[in-house]
């Protein structure tokens, strides 16, 4: 099974090794082999995204499914929630059974707050936790400004950088975790789980 994974270029080098860990210990010899395609900032749409994903399916060497991930929180006025995300990016890639559109809400950084302690760990802060579900943590005030915040104020005197900083709060946790607090990062690791013949979480 090859899947390829359009995402965006930080949320690539934060979260691969911990979902291919994550996949490793639940499919065993069903492994797919996961093919990331990074993009700079965010993945592409209307037709755009309609000529990527059929590329990655058809051709030389052809992917059996493509994922797309976005955060909803783009830096543009695109996506009003993960659902409308998903909406959209189905409605640009058409009638494709093989593409599978998910979205983090409301942006990545939402999937790493269950792991709070790390954070506070890492940054050296003794801030709380942002209240109620992760995936609820709001436009005004999305989930990355609270990283960026608490690294700012905690002893460990270093800003929040993504590609280095998500890794190493994921580095040593369950991804099953963050998938029961938040809906959208389950229902991307069961899409996948799924597609190779795994149990769902």
């Amino acid at each position: 099974m090859r899947i390829a994974i359009l995402v965006e270029g930080p949320t690539e080098q934060a979260f691969m090794p911990t979902l291919r860990s994550f996949l490793e210990q639940r499919l065993n010899k069903r492994m797919p082999r996961l093919c990331p395609d990074v993009y700079d900032g965010r993945i592409p749409k209307g037709d755009e995204l309609r000529r990527i994903v059929r590329n990655h399916l058809s051709g030389k060497n052809p992917s059996n499914a493509v994922i797309a991930l976005t955060d909803v929180y783009t830096g543009s006025d695109d996506f009003q929630s993960a659902a409308d995300a998903k909406s959209k990016m189905r409605a640009w890639v058409g009638n494709e059974e093989r593409f599978y559109p998910h979205a983090a809400q409301h942006d990545f950084e939402a999937w790493l707050l269950p792991y709070w302690s790390t954070i506070k760990s890492l940054s050296g802060a003794n801030r709380a936790a942002p209240a109620g579900q992760p995936e609820n943590v709001n436009h005004n005030k999305p989930p990355a400004y609270h990283l960026k915040e608490v690294f700012r104020i905690g002893s460990r005197g270093r800003k929040y950088v993504k590609p280095r900083d998500a890794g190493r709060v994921l580095r040593g946790n369950d991804l099953a975790v963050a998938a029961a607090a938040c809906p959208n990062l389950k229902e991307l690791l069961n899409t996948i789980l799924k597609l190779c013949g795994g149990q769902q979480i």
